[in-house]
């Protein structure tokens, strides 16, 4: 089960700003902090876990790469024999 997305406070302090200003340059509405840290929250809890999935297969795909550059350079060490 995924543990619940939790920001750091100075992390949604800037995100709910950007909220605020999305609604204020492209919808033309202001929206107070209280309502874009809701819909923040709301967002966290309906979407953040696609991201996040997104996010975990992304670093998979670049570990799998990395790996086998590391089994690369093990073969690469390998002597010649008989």
């Amino acid at each position: 089960m995924l543990a619940e997305i939790k920001l750091d406070d100075s992390v949604k302090v800037e995100v709910v700003a950007k909220l605020q200003k999305y609604f204020q340059d492209e919808l033309q509405q202001e929206i107070g902090s209280f309502d874009a840290e809701f819909l923040l929250d709301f967002f966290s809890k309906e979407v953040g876990g696609f991201y996040y999935n997104q996010g975990l297969a992304d670093a998979l795909k670049s570990f799998e790469s990395k790996m086998e550059d590391v089994g690369e350079s093990i073969y690469q060490l390998e002597k010649e024999t008989g």
